[in-house]
């Protein structure tokens, strides 16, 4: 299958940015919340990022996916990661973003996320419109999973007037769950998560199934996906489970240098199976992955990348 890229920026532009010389920079690069996959994928990333590189360093913190497409928009962060549901809206402007972001360039989508709702096998919660009423805990605002929890509840004709919700990090989040301060757990990670897997052993769950809300979801956003969490993925799982999914990819400042850029690009593809130490799902990444498009402009130093690797590179 062909992947089509697109860039934003004038051919002088792009001539330019190419072209420039490798300099040493200081790039800072924000990550996920504590207890998820971004935190140590990113410092997996950091490290091949400044071999590879003479003079690069990489400042490394903790962000979110909303969060980190605003800071690199506002010229507070030079490298994030994404969900491409999240930068396709920041793209156009729309809601949770309040305009159109332009500095904003893909470099690689890496792998698909799994927005996952936990709950305690004994809490009586077996689809999603059980959950009125009850106590439920997600991610902080900011986070591609709090926007998901709130979207999930409203398709179901339930608000967060009619929960009571906590927004907090995944490791007080699994703490509320084994206290029985909350029977549900909204997130969105890779599978197996760290967080459900800390929660499996000291609770029952089950994961809720979300096959049937994916029509109205799509109507949000349509770059929703239905994919599945395989059967045994977590103790006790004994069936498949469909859940919303989209995919988490890389974003950088449209204005960090195209070699720079170019570099980061390659060390993703040649270092993929060092990368599924931390995600699974990367072990499976070629370069047309990489390189798909996703309704998010490439920067030009990818771009280069994937034309050279034999992708049917568009630009406008």
């Amino acid at each position: 299958m062909t992947a089509h890229i697109r860039t934003f920026s004038l051919a002088a532009g792009l001539a330019l940015a190419l072209a420039a010389p490798a300099e040493a920079s200081e790039l800072k690069f924000m990550t996920g919340p504590q207890g998820g996959s971004w935190i140590p994928l990113g410092g997996q990333l950091k490290d091949l990022w400044e071999k590879a590189i003479p003079g690069l360093a990489v400042q490394q913190s903790p962000g979110a996916g909303i969060a980190n497409v605003r800071a690199i928009e506002e010229g507070k962060a030079d490298i994030g990661f994404s969900n491409s549901i999240s930068a396709v809206d920041a793209i156009a402007g729309k809601p949770p973003f309040n305009k159109p972001h332009h500095n904003v360039c893909n470099v690689a989508t890496l792998y698909p996320q799994y927005y996952q709702l936990v709950v305690t096998a004994d809490s009586g919660v077996n689809k999603i419109a059980d959950l009125k009423g009850k106590s439920i805990t997600t991610q902080q605002k900011g986070n591609t999973g709090e926007l998901i929890t709130r979207q999930l509840l409203e398709v179901n004709g339930i608000s967060y007037a009619d929960v009571k919700v906590s927004f907090v990090g995944y490791s007080d989040s699994v703490n509320q769950m084994k206290d029985g301060h909350a029977v549900a757990f909204g997130l969105n990670t890779a599978v197996p998560a760290g967080a459900i897997m800390d929660l499996a052993a000291a609770r029952d769950i089950k994961l809720i199934d979300q096959s049937d809300s994916i029509d109205k979801m799509r109507k949000l956003n349509p770059g929703y996906k239905l994919i599945t969490i395989p059967k045994n993925s977590y103790p006790k799982q004994d069936q498949d489970v469909q859940v919303i999914g989209f995919f988490t990819h890389i974003v950088v400042s449209c204005k960090l240098p195209g070699d720079e850029v170019y570099q980061m690009t390659k060390q993703i593809a040649a270092n993929t199976q060092t990368l599924a130490n931390i995600v699974k799902d990367i072990g499976k990444l070629d370069v047309k992955g990489m390189g798909a498009d996703i309704g998010v402009p490439f920067h030009p130093g990818a771009a280069k990348f994937y034309k050279e690797a034999g992708l049917d590179v568009q630009t406008n």
